[in-house]
Formats: structure tokens, C-alpha cells, sequence
């Protein structure tokens, strides 16, 4: 019986075949279509025309679309073409091989028979391609040129034997490189189709003067001179030479005889004993900047900033190591900073744009440099002081490099603080007077013509702006007027910083005017921090980041400093407390008010402690004065209420109450009196509603690790007795919470009150060897657990059942050694595996049961 589909699924299947034949119609369209267009005659192509764009051969016929690579076999394939430059090729390279082995084998004929045949053979080389071009042979003329070019190298070869033997060989050599240059150009001017013999000739080119020099046995300076001269040819050429190929071998020549003059005018620039014997390398690399200069002034974009770059370098090479030979310790670099911002006056000399900003990279990469030698000694100022931890309070130092130790040659370094303060001032100058350094640079920060019409002259200059006063497409990646402002103004604060911390270390300041000048300092950052940020002017978020780093910083490093004098300590933690504090009163509601105010409290702890050290406190018995600056946080957050400070500065108070903790440590009734007031101010805090849920929970496990902490200072062997009355108040407490709230969490209602007694007792237990306490102890537990799970609680349930198994684990510790040193060691191994491969094998079932136990634990109050 034959089946007939349900009408849906028929009515897909009629679907699936219409469209497969619309598909099969269209290609067989596409097919005629194109055998149409390829029995028509081909029409020739219209000016400007582009065959791949439309989709035809370069023959003018349509591509085949069925093709897979989509075009058709032409019967006018370049095969022959092909074919025939590669017999070209063979045939000319055969004949060079044969005209050398003539040259060096055939000794019969004598040298001048020699130089006759191959003169004559190579006049016909050479004259045969104007011959053979206007008949439009252009391959074969080629192929001859290209092996008459050999054969003009193998007559000078020939020549030297028959017209000068006695000659020195590189004169001669440079001499004939100098002709063939000249005769090459000739020729390869006067037939302009060949496309090898101006190539060649720059490449031959390179040679003449760098051999003449050798020859001569001229200096390593003469060398560089011969360099740069061939150099200066090869960047003409490149520049006005006609054709692709001869602008590539100019360049290529140019790059490696420049790159040889600048190698050999810095290492002697380098090397020069005094300012006069740096005189004449410097004159090379001066040379070589001004044709630098002079080439990037007519070359294309990418090369003229190229050009820029290395003109602006080598000047400053150049000019800069005059002064440079004669400095020491450091003081050289000075003077290439100094050249270097020099170079910025390129924004108000008319130049190329690409030039001018070749010229102001270079300037950049200068700054960068010297910032790059300043860097390390005021890294070793600011981190130095990190060593003075183990010199806690060991004496007051004499001056502020015996507080720093030895570890920089600041002899070395003296003008490390003269390098920031320039480039600090400078920066700084920017800054202030930014739309004008803005009006002068227009012209060399502008983007390219011819897409910028319309642009505003401060648009412009920033490059932000396209035309008709819209936002130039990719805009938003670069910095706006506003950024680039601030980054200034930001970098010449901190660099000026960096100055004057460094300056005092290497004036060697007295240690009491170190300590107290980088104290005003941070002072100083903080009051232009506030500044920045009430005054609302472009560039201030940079300005006042980098005010709020440096000062947080500053005071860091500061305060390490003063840690070999308790004096200098106290004075020091005292005064930045104070800053930060007067700092977050003035400071506007946010962040960093918050910061300020954290702060603030950090160095009140800093100075807590400080004062305890003073007063000849030990550590344990400055942990209660410690906690003066946490009290008073907590009476702070009571007055901010939900300020965002009144967080953050509470928080710093609680690390405090942290640290006196930790300071108390090595002394048990001290420790359990810092407990004890650390649990008091955590309660005041648990006042307050919104800190409840965790300050309430804190306080009364401060509570109870102060008693316990108690009970062991006073030797207690019964806690029970000092436990249980307070278990039972917590418990009657708990029984009437729960009366009134049935709501209310068992841990909050049980779970002090039982921990109160459990706890200590399993602690007594797991000392005690043998005794009734761990037996009663049990009991107790056993019936909690009881209890918990009977009314479904989950403190109960859990308190009681963890401290009935640890009192269990406690009693059967010893005949499970016992048990354990009677069986093999194998057993060990061997139940371990068994226990794996069994939870291994039932995995999902436990993991089903763990989840459902923790959802019942989730049901319990």
C-alpha cells in the first residue's frame, strides 16, 4: 500500500524541490548568459577601464563563472612569453660564463689580444640592444645588456694587466668603478627601455669613494666622510632618480653608507678624550643631520618623519658631546638635555609637517633618555628607607645619606636633580600657557591636507576635528586638548617632586631637615590636590591623580625614614596624621575624602604605637593605648552615620584594633584585655543598624575568646565553673529571643551561649590524657545534638555534633596508634584506595545526598 505523507509534511517536500529548481534555472541562466557574451567580439577596453572589477579577462571576454577560479583558459597565455625570457636568461648566462673562462684560460692569445676580442665583443654587446629595441625585441636586449654589464667589468680587469700593471690594485679598482658608474649612467640614460644598467650603476656607485679612501690609507674619520658623501649621492638619487628600481638601490645603498658614517662619527665622538678632539667627529654627525634634514625636507611622509628623527638625534649627538668631553659625574648629560629641548623650537620654524614632528620625536626620545638616567636615585630615595625597618629607633642618623646607606655613587648622579627641575619647568610651562604652545605647534600637529576643510585651528592642532567642524572618524582613540594638558601639568608635578626629594640626598642634607623638608612636601601635594579639585580647570584629574599618589608616597617614605629616632617618629606620624585628617575635612564628599580619612587613621594608629615606644612601653602593654584611635573611629562613624567615608574609616579603625591585637599577642592577660575593649567598641559599633549584622556577630566572639584567653592567663582547670553561669544566662536570653521572634536565627538565639561552655571544655578535654570531663562532656554534647535536630535548629545541631565527634576522635586517638602500629604498613595504602574507588563509584549519590543535606541544614532556623 503506498503511503501518503501528512499534509504538512508534503506540502515541505514541494517546497524543497521548487526551490532547488529555482537554483538549477538560475545557474543554467548564468551559463547562457556567459556563452552569449563570449561569441560576441571582443570590444576594446574604455580609458581607466579595470577588467578584474567587472569581472572579464584581460582579453576582454567575461569570466567564466563556472570556472573555480574564475576565469577561462586563454589561447593567448603567456606561455611563450615565459619561455622565452627563460632561454633568454640561460643563453646570456651561458655566455658569461663562457667570456670568463675566456678571459682567465686562454693565455695563447696574450693580454692584449684578450682585451681586443673582449672589447670587441662587448662593443657589440652594447650597441646591439639599440638595435634590437625600435625593432621591439625588448627581451633579447635585455638578455645582451645584461651581459655586456659582466663583460665591462671583465675589460677593466683585462685593461689593468695591458694598460697599468704597476698601478695599486684599489686605486685602479676605485678609479674603474668610477668610469664604469659614469659609463653605465650613460647608457642606461641614452636606452631608456633597458631597466637594468641604472640599477646597476648605483650599485656600482657605492664603491669609488669608500675604495679611494682605503686606498689612500685614510683615517677611521675620512672613512666616514667617504660614507657619508656616498651616501648624500645615494639620497639624491633616491629622491630624483627615475624608476622604482633605481630609487630602491639608492635607498638601500643610502641606508647602509649612512648607517656606516654615523657608526664610525659616533664611536670616535664617543671615544674623543676632550671637547676639541669631539670637534671633528661632531662635525661628521652635524654634516650627516644637516643631509638628513635636507632629504626629509623632499621625501614622502613616512620617510620624512624617519628623517626628522634621525637629523634631531644626530644633532644632539653631535653638539651635545662637546660639552659632554669635558663634564663629569653625570653632568653631560645636562648638556644633551638641553640640546634636546632645543629642538622643540622646530614648531616655530616653517617646516614639512612630517619634519617638524620628526624633529619634536626626536626632542621626546632625548627627555625620555635623560628621565630614564634620573630615574634610578630617586627610586633609591624613595625606596632606600625600607632597609631602616630593621633599625627600628637603632639612633639618629647624621645626615640623610647615612639614613639611605651607600648603595647609589651619588657623586655620580650630582645633576640627576638639575635633569627633572628642566624638564619639570618645561613641562610646567606647557601647561600654563597651553593654548598658546597649542596656536604655535597648529601647523605641525594639523593632519594631512585635503581632508581637513572646514577644521577649526584648535581642531586642527589636536586632530580631532574633520571636516565641516564634525568628529573626525576614529577620534575618540586619541587624547583630547584637555589630556594631553593634564598629562603635562601631571608629569611636571611629580618630576619636580622627584627634584627636590633627590636634591636633598645629594646636598647630603641633615637628616632632621630631610625628614621635616620631604614632610612639606607631602603637605604640599596634598594642598594641590585640594586645589586641583576645587578649581575645575582642564588638565586638573591628572593633576590631582598624580598629587594623590606622590602624597600617599611621600608619606610612605617618609615615615620609614623616621624610624631610626623615636622623635622623628612620633613628629613625623603625628604631622601626617594631622595633614590627612585636615585634608578629608576639606576635601568634598567621595572617594577621596574617604582615602584621606583612612589615611588619617593609619598614621593615628602609626603614632599610637609610637608614643607607647616613647613612654618605654612594651609592645603588649602599648596594644590598650593602640586602641584609642579604633575607639574613636567608632564614635566618628556614629556621627557620619551612611557617609561614604564613615566605611572606609571605620575599617581602617577595625585593621588598627587588628594590629593592637597582634601587638598584645606575647602576653596572655594583656591580649585578653585587648580582646575584651576590641569586643566593647565592636558592640558600640553593632549599635548602629546597618553595621549590626557583622559588628554584633564580631563582639561576641570577642567576648568569648577574651574570657577564654582570661581563663588560660589565670591557669583555670575547671572552665566550666566560670563557663556554665554564663551559658545558662545566654540560653534563657536566647529561649525568650526566640519566644518573641520565632524568625530569629539560632545562632544569634544558641550559638554564643552553647560555645560559651563547649568550646573551652573540648580544649580542657583534648589536654587532659584521662579524666571524666571528656565522658560528661560527650553527654552533654550528645544531648545539644539531640536537642538541635529534635526541633530542627541548626546551631544546636551543628555546635553539638562537631564537639561530640572531636571529644570521640580525642578518645579514640590512642587505639587507633595503638591499632595502627599492629597492621601492615600495606593496610594503610590499601583502604585509602578502596575508600577512593567506593566514593568514586558513588559519586553522583553522594553528591545528590550532600545537597540534600544542605537543603535540610537551609531549613533549619
Amino acid at each position: 500500500m503506498e503511503h501518503m505523507p501528512p499534509p504538512a509534511e508534503e506540502l515541505a517536500l514541494l517546497d524543497r524541490e521548487l526551490a532547488e529548481l529555482d537554483a538549477r534555472r538560475a545557474r543554467l541562466l548564468t551559463r547562457r548568459a556567459w556563452l552569449v557574451a563570449a561569441l560576441r567580439p571582443p570590444a576594446p577596453p574604455a580609458p581607466g577601464w579595470n577588467p578584474a572589477a567587472w569581472g572579464t579577462s584581460s582579453a576582454g571576454r567575461p569570466v567564466d563563472p563556472v570556472q573555480p577560479w574564475g576565469f577561462a583558459p586563454s589561447p593567448s597565455a603567456s606561455t611563450p612569453r615565459s619561455a622565452q625570457n627563460v632561454l633568454l636568461a640561460l643563453g646570456g648566462l651561458l655566455l658569461t660564463v663562457a667570456a670568463i673562462g675566456f678571459t682567465l684560460s686562454w693565455g695563447s692569445m696574450g693580454t692584449g689580444g684578450r682585451a681586443a676580442v673582449l672589447g670587441t665583443v662587448t662593443l657589440g654587446a652594447l650597441a646591439a640592444p639599440a638595435v634590437l629595441l625600435p625593432r621591439r625585441l625588448r627581451a633579447t636586449a635585455e638578455a645582451l645588456a645584461a651581459l655586456a654589464l659582466p663583460l665591462t667589468l671583465l675589460n677593466v680587469y683585462v685593461l689593468h694587466g695591458v694598460v697599468a700593471p704597476d698601478s695599486g690594485r684599489l686605486a685602479y679598482t676605485a678609479a674603474s668603478a668610477a668610469v664604469l658608474t659614469a659609463l653605465w649612467s650613460a647608457y642606461g640614460l641614452a636606452l631608456r627601455p633597458l631597466r637594468m644598467p641604472l640599477p646597476a650603476a648605483v650599485a656600482l656607485a657605492q664603491w669609488p669613494l669608500l675604495l679611494w679612501a682605503w686606498a689612500a690609507g685614510a683615517s677611521a674619520l675620512m672613512v666616514g666622510w667617504a660614507l657619508l658623501a656616498t651616501a648624500v649621492l645615494d639620497g639624491t638619487v633616491a629622491l630624483y632618480g627615475k624608476g622604482l628600481a633605481v630609487r630602491i638601490t639608492a635607498c638601500a645603498g643610502g641606508a647602509a653608507a649612512g648607517s656606516g658614517a654615523l657608526l664610525v662619527g659616533l664611536a670616535g665622538s664617543m671615544t674623543a678624550s676632550g671637547p676639541l678632539d669631539a670637534l671633528a667627529p661632531g662635525a661628521l654627525l652635524l654634516t650627516a643631520s644637516a643631509a638628513a634634514l635636507a632629504g626629509a625636507w623632499r621625501a614622502p611622509d613616512g620617510f620624512a618623519q624617519t628623517g626628522g628623527v634621525v637629523a634631531g638625534l644626530l644633532a644632539v649627538a653631535a653638539v651635545g658631546r662637546v660639552p659632554d668631553a669635558a663634564a663629569h659625574d653625570g653632568w653631560g648629560v645636562l648638556a644633551y638635555l638641553l640640546c634636546g629641548l632645543a629642538l622643540t623650537t622646530a614648531v616655530r620654524v616653517r617646516l614639512p609637517r612630517n619634519v617638524g614632528r620628526g624633529l619634536l620625536a626626536a626632542s621626546g626620545a632625548v627627555v625620555a633618555g635623560a628621565l630614564v638616567w634620573a630615574a634610578p636615585p630617586v627610586a633609591a630615595v624613595l625606596l632606600g628607607p625600607v632597609s631602616l625597618l630593621s633599625e627600628l629607633w637603632a639612633g639618629t642618623p647624621e645626615s640623610f645619606r647615612a639614613a639611605l646607606g651607600a648603595s647609589v655613587p651619588w657623586s655620580r648622579v650630582a645633576a640627576a636633580p638639575v635633569v627633572l627641575a628642566l624638564v619639570a619647568g618645561a613641562l610646567a610651562a606647557v601647561h600654563r600657557w597651553w593654548p598658546a604652545v597649542v596656536r604655535v605647534a597648529a601647523p605641525l600637529l594639523a593632519p594631512a591636507a585635503g581632508g581637513t576643510a572646514g577644521t577649526s585651528a584648535a581642531g586642527a592642532a589636536r586632530g580631532v576635528w574633520g571636516p565641516g567642524g564634525g568628529p573626525r572618524a576614529g577620534a575618540a582613540r586619541r587624547p583630547s586638548e584637555a589630556a594631553l594638558r593634564g598629562a603635562a601639568g601631571a608629569a611636571a608635578l611629580g618630576l619636580g617632586w622627584g627634584a627636590l626629594v633627590l636634591a636633598a640626598a645629594v646636598l647630603d642634607a641633615p637628616y632632621a631637615v630631610a625628614v621635616a623638608g620631604e614632610t612639606v612636601l607631602v603637605a604640599g601635594l596634598l594642598a594641590c590636590a585640594l586645589r586641583g579639585g576645587r578649581a575645575g580647570r582642564e588638565g586638573s584629574p591628572a593633576v590631582r591623580v598624580t598629587a594623590l599618589v606622590g602624597s600617599v608616597a611621600g608619606s610612605v617614605s617618609v615615615g620609614l625614614l623616621s624610624l631610626p629616632s623615636g622623635a622623628a617618629s612620633c613628629a613625623v606620624s603625628g604631622a601626617l596624621a594631622a595633614l590627612f585628617a585636615g585634608a578629608a575635612v576639606r576635601e568634598r564628599p567621595g572617594r577621596t575624602q574617604a582615602a584621606f580619612g583612612a589615611a588619617a587613621v593609619v598614621w593615628g594608629t602609626v603614632l599610637t604605637a609610637c608614643a607607647g615606644r616613647l613612654l618605654g612601653l612594651a609592645p603588649y602593654g602599648t596594644a590598650p593605648l593602640m586602641l584609642v584611635v579604633p575607639a574613636l573611629t567608632v564614635a566618628l562613624g556614629a556621627r557620619l552615620r551612611r557617609h561614604p567615608a564613615a566605611l572606609p574609616v571605620e575599617l581602617a579603625g577595625a585593621l588598627g584594633a587588628v594590629v593592637a591585637v597582634a601587638f598584645a599577642a606575647s602576653d596572655a592577660p594583656f591580649l585578653a584585655l585587648s580582646l575584651g575593649l576590641s569586643g566593647v567598641l565592636a558592640a558600640g559599633a553593632a549599635v548602629r543598624p546597618e553595621r549590626r549584622p557583622v559588628a554584633g556577630y564580631a563582639a561576641g566572639a570577642l567576648f568569648v575568646l577574651a574570657a577564654w584567653v582570661r581563663l588560660a592567663a589565670s591557669e583555670v582547670s575547671a572552665p566550666e565553673a566560670y563557663t556554665l553561669p554564663v551559658t545558662v544566662c545566654a540560653l534563657a536570653v536566647g529561649a525568650l529571643r526566640r519566644r518573641e521572634d520565632p524568625e530569629a536565627s539560632s545562632w544569634t538565639a544558641y550559638g554564643p551561649g552553647l560555645a560559651a561552655t563547649l568550646l573551652p571544655s573540648l580544649a580542657a578535654a583534648w589536654t587532659e590524657p584521662h579524666g571524666q570531663r571528656p565522658l560528661l562532656l560527650g553527654v552533654a554534647a550528645l544531648v545539644v545534638t539531640l536537642l538541635g535536630a529534635r526541633h530542627r535548629l541548626q546551631a544546636p545541631l551543628l555546635i553539638g555534633g562537631t564537639v561530640l565527634a572531636l571529644d570521640a576522635l580525642h578518645e579514640l586517638a590512642p587505639y587507633v596508634v595503638q591499632v595502627a602500629g599492629a597492621l601492615p604498613r600495606w593496610l594503610a595504602p590499601a583502604l585509602a584506595g578502596l575508600l577512593l574507588l567506593g566514593v568514586g563509584a558513588t559519586y553522583e549519590q553522594r553528591l545528590r545526598d550532600a545537597r540534600r543535606l544542605r537543603k535540610t541544614l537551609g531549613r533549619m532556623r
